[in-house]
């Protein structure tokens, strides 16, 4: 039986900062809840089900936080689900929501993502309770480095990538990091963190929650707004260690791409979408995943980036609200992308908006870059490309 259509029909933001003690976990996941709620003019009550996500519970130490989340949520006798996909849960949630209401379990759900670093130390959560773990960015510099050499691309490409979007992120109210002088100079001198990533090319670690309300057809007939038609939706994982693992270009991630592809009917996606929310949480991963999901052909997504092909003006659109490099609160990271993906084709990025973006991709990975979840988004639920 085929899938029923499902689509954005409510999106709420929290603002994302380094410290939210303004604010109790509780308060911060309501505070986005309610504003997708406000955004498709619902109430709790007409929610059939709740679908929460976050990265690993270590990092807040709260394990099981979907229990006691569930009264701030209004999930009291409502079936609530959880999800954890490391990095890519984000993105992961709001497919696994999408699937409920697909299947016809479900008329509305709503999806909630987040992170309160403050309570927690992240570094040591994604260590294993280690002392002295290196951190994301020392697991994947050796990646960016190996790339780096295959492609032969310059090393001005990721300070490049760092000024667009902490630019992108100056138009962006909810971004965590604005910094007005911003430029390629300034990424350069920025402090070397991991070899070849600088401080300025990084991203940060913020407290925050992301909520996106789906729904079926008939719930979208009775929707205040535009929705954002979920066209098609995939999820690849690999394992982390393996003879042969390509880490520059893992493989779950092709096949995640050709799979989200031939559901959407999408044969050239660089012509065919028209804009993406990437998961960059280090500027080098523009390049790197625009070759790793067929967007670019291989050792060629540099030269994109070089040419300002991903500028909000350029010809393929990539993080115009200043991506994870400007805000990530990891658990809702992925889902930010998605939302964001889902604004622009409902006319709502404001001033980040793309001019005429009718198709966008929501993407994120996660784990040690072996999994991988993206959806395309449209604002036609037949979309005619390009």
């Amino acid at each position: 039986m085929a899938a029923r259509p499902a689509a954005v029909i409510g999106i709420g933001q929290t603002e994302y900062k380094t410290r939210r003690p303004d604010v109790s976990l509780e308060g911060l996941v309501r505070e986005a809840a309610l504003r997708a709620l406000a955004d498709a003019e619902l109430t709790f009550k007409d929610i059939d089900a709740i679908v929460l996500g976050k990265a690993p519970d270590a990092i807040e130490g709260v394990m099981m936080p979907e229990l006691s989340l569930a009264d701030a949520l209004g999930a009291v006798g409502k079936p609530i689900h959880r999800v954890h996909t490391a990095g890519s849960v984000g993105a992961s949630t709001a497919i696994s929501a999408t699937t409920l209401v697909e299947s016809g379990r479900y008329e509305r759900v709503l999806v909630v993502c987040y992170e309160k670093q403050s309570e927690g130390n992240a570094t040591w959560a994604l260590s294993g309770g280690k002392s002295g773990g290196q951190g994301a960015g020392g697991s994947f510099a050796p990646w960016i480095r190996r790339y780096i050499q295959r492609s032969k691309a310059p090393e001005h490409i990721g300070w490049h990538v760092a000024v667009k979007d902490r630019l992108n992120a100056l138009k962006n109210p909810y971004a965590h990091l604005k910094i007005p002088d911003i430029s390629i100079e300034k990424v350069k001198e920025s402090p070397m963190l991991w070899d070849p990533l600088h401080f300025l090319e990084s991203c940060p670690s913020s407290d925050g929650a992301a909520s996106v309300v789906i729904g079926s057809e008939a719930a979208v007939a009775k929707a205040p707004r535009k929705p954002a038609w979920i066209i098609a939706h995939a999820k690849r994982t690999e394992f982390t260690m393996f003879p042969g693992r390509d880490t520059v270009r893992p493989q779950a991630g092709v096949e995640c791409a050709e799979a989200l592809y031939k559901k959407a009917g999408i044969t050239n996606p660089r012509r065919q979408i028209d804009c993406a929310e990437l998961y960059v949480p280090f500027s080098w991963y523009e390049p790197m995943w625009l070759e790793g999901h067929l967007i670019a052909p291989q050792w060629e997504g540099w030269k994109m980036t070089d040419e300002g092909a991903t500028e909000i003006s350029g010809d393929f659109p990539v993080n115009m609200s200043g991506g994870v490099l400007s805000s990530n609160p990891i658990g809702a990271s992925g889902l930010i992308r998605c939302l964001e993906a889902a604004n622009q084709v409902r006319g709502t990025a404001g001033e980040y908006q793309v001019d005429g973006a009718n198709v966008a991709l929501g993407h994120a990975y996660g784990g040690a870059a072996n999994y991988f979840a993206m959806w395309i988004v449209s604002a036609d639920l037949n979309p005619t490309y390009k």
